[in-house]
């Protein structure tokens, strides 16, 4: 008779997790309104140990999810969120309460950006690696690190 195969259990990656402060990972609110880009966003995040806020489709519910999250460390934001509506207003919000932001965007240097990237920690063009989401984002929370 045969010996059943065995199996062992498939390896497991630990999940970074943002070091600093002593406190609770990073809450990062995404703005994105593409559902498989908001999804690999989230994804990225979570896998540097972040608490995602969002994410939001459109100008009003990330006016909503801005406002009402007090603890926000940063927000990742896509430029044009379709049907003419851009990410600005809410970008200047959070800059008003001195939270840190990136931009994404698939446009090259023109485009809706047009100097008004000055605020932004990064603008990270799409389609970008996490690697560049990740060094992006230890720009904007210099007192955490992951990993």
């Amino acid at each position: 008779m045969a010996a059943a195969p065995t199996t062992r259990p498939a390896a497991v990656t630990p999940r970074p997790a943002w070091t600093g402060a002593g406190g609770p990972p990073p809450r990062v609110l995404v703005v994105e309104d593409e559902a498989l880009l908001a999804l690999e966003l989230e994804t990225g995040l979570r896998e540097l140990g972040c608490e995602v806020v969002g994410p939001a489709r459109n100008l009003a519910e990330a006016r909503r999810l801005a406002e009402a999250e007090p603890r926000l460390a940063a927000a990742v934001l896509d430029v044009n969120l379709g049907g003419g509506e851009l990410v600005f207003p809410v970008a200047d919000a959070l800059a008003a309460r001195g939270v840190p932001y990136l931009l994404a965007t698939g446009y090259g240097s023109a485009g809706p950006l047009e100097g008004r990237d000055a605020g932004a920690v990064a603008v990270l063009r799409k389609p970008y690696q996490r690697a560049a989401l990740g060094a992006a984002l230890a720009r904007a929370l210099p007192g955490h690190a992951p990993g």
